[in-house]
């Protein structure tokens, strides 16, 4: 079954959930980057990255920061010193081949025909921008970043608030109505849509309920044709 929308000039999308499957984010990445939050602190003290972080979490004390990033991570908190670190150690395990990200094969298809077709694409979610990348660079469906002519993370603001995608909007120099935005929460969407953007919901098998169904939704990229 396909269903027809407008043709945006900006394509907008989550990942978790939207073009990855949540377990992956949550049972493969979470885990890898809390096993090795300790030894990376540690090991990369001289980095001006880990300072930063090192300041941020600890107020310079690396055993301090340690604890707190630990924390954080156990509490799943989108905090900026934790989503830095856990980037950086995304980074590592993508260049040794511990880590592929798995793309659903649709979504994959859809983002190349749409970028071939014209259409801006650009990424917005709650890992940092260095992990945005790595993960399509590094994903199963084969480098997928180069598809992508922006990527945003919560430096624009909370996900759930309309002036972060008020700001997206701006930095991509195009007015909302031009935009359309695709997640798999709901209250995502609702956030897109104050700050004037189009939405779309994208609701994987088995993944949320028709009482949340408040936004256009559907089930596969494929089922997306443009007017």
């Amino acid at each position: 079954m396909t269903a027809r929308f407008a043709k945006p000039r900006v394509v907008l999308t989550d990942i978790e959930g939207t073009k990855t499957p949540i377990s992956f984010v949550k049972d493969v990445l979470f885990t890898f980057a809390r096993a090795r939050i300790a030894d990376y602190v540690r090991a990369h003290g001289d980095d001006p990255a880990v300072a930063q972080i090192v300041n941020e979490a600890g107020a310079g004390d690396p055993e301090r920061a340690i604890a707190q990033l630990h924390a954080w991570s156990d509490a799943d908190m989108k905090i900026g010193p934790l989503k830095s670190l856990q980037g950086l150690i995304w980074e590592d395990g993508y260049r040794a081949g511990l880590l592929k990200a798995p793309v659903f094969p649709d979504a994959a298809a859809a983002l190349r025909d749409w970028h071939a077709a014209g259409i801006t694409l650009a990424v917005y979610s709650s890992g940092s921008v260095l992990a945005q990348k790595r993960l399509f660079t590094s994903s199963d469906q084969g480098d997928l970043a180069i598809l992508f002519s922006g990527f945003f993370d919560t430096a624009m603001g909370a996900k759930r608030e309309a002036t972060a995608y008020a700001r997206i909007a701006a930095a991509l120099s195009m007015a909302p109505a031009e935009i359309l935005f695709m997640s798999d929460i709901p209250e995502e969407l609702d956030a897109a849509h104050a700050a004037g953007l189009r939405t779309l919901h994208v609701v994987r098998p088995g993944e949320g309920s028709a009482a949340t169904r408040r936004h256009p939704h559907i089930a596969s990229f494929a089922e997306i044709d443009w007017d």
